[in-house]
């Protein structure tokens, strides 16, 4: 361990330190979307080490999912343009590649291009880290015939709304069943999601990998689709060109 304190002492120092960098934003005039953008990042940086630390059943345990998480919401970080927002496509191979899992490889990721607020692509990225460490430490993708697809689309629900739907689908595991304890993963994938950004959605198991499937609006403080760019992102696709199959399950 790098810090012999307790792990409340090092949250009540956490807490600290993000009350400094508040009172320095302050006092240096620092433009308020960027303000808005790093309170965001600590406020959520403190839901993660409180979240952790219930689940956890030790101190080491802790503080390695700590790190990963941690890491996670940095690469959100690296991700964002001047305004905060991310690339949902690069969201998820980033977090994939970081695993040593690469797009056109092990993993297969399609969608139309979407843009996500801060906020959401926090929430997000961490939901994604969760797949992607639970499935390289324990799912599909901890044998080499594992596979992934992270494909998505957007339809318009009746109220004239634009709801993205994002399916996450492992494949190739081997007897691969459901966590025998709930913890930080299942709460981000389950609750975080519903309460942060109201979202709804379904995790299932079968013998070879699991299905995680996730539905949400994209209302203003949410994100919004983007106009295609090919020569910017080859890598992206319309959903309505990409040979992606939907069905009402999720898979």
């Amino acid at each position: 361990m790098t810090d012999p304190r307790d792990p409340a002492e090092r949250l009540a120092a956490v807490e600290a330190d993000n009350a400094r960098l508040r009172r320095l934003l302050d006092e240096a005039g620092v433009p308020d979307s960027l303000r808005h953008g790093m309170r965001n990042t600590m406020a959520m940086m403190r839901t993660v080490m409180h979240r952790s630390a219930e689940s956890a059943a030790d101190v080491e345990t802790y503080v390695a999912h700590l790190d990963g998480r941690f890491g996670a919401v940095m690469r959100v970080q690296a991700a964002t343009d001047a305004f905060g927002d991310a690339n949902l496509h690069t969201l998820i191979s980033d977090e994939l590649m970081f695993h040593l899992v690469r797009e056109g490889e092990q993993a297969m990721i399609a969608g139309p291009r979407v843009r996500l607020r801060p906020r959401a692509a926090l929430v997000l990225a961490l939901a994604l880290h969760e797949l992607t460490s639970n499935a390289v430490e324990h799912g599909s993708l901890a044998l080499p015939q594992g596979r992934v697809s992270a494909t998505w689309r957007i339809a318009e629900a009746e109220a004239g709304m634009p709801v993205l739907t994002l399916a996450w689908v492992e494949t190739g595991g081997s007897d691969v069943r459901p966590p025998a304890r709930r913890g930080f993963g299942t709460d981000v994938l389950e609750n975080m999601l519903a309460y942060d950004l109201g979202a709804q959605t379904t995790v299932s198991y079968a013998p070879d990998g699991l299905s995680w499937t996730i539905r949400l609006r994209l209302t203003a403080r949410i994100g919004h689709q983007a106009v295609e760019d090919p020569a910017e992102d080859p890598a992206e696709d319309p959903a309505e060109d990409s040979e992606v199959a939907w069905d009402d399950e999720g898979r």
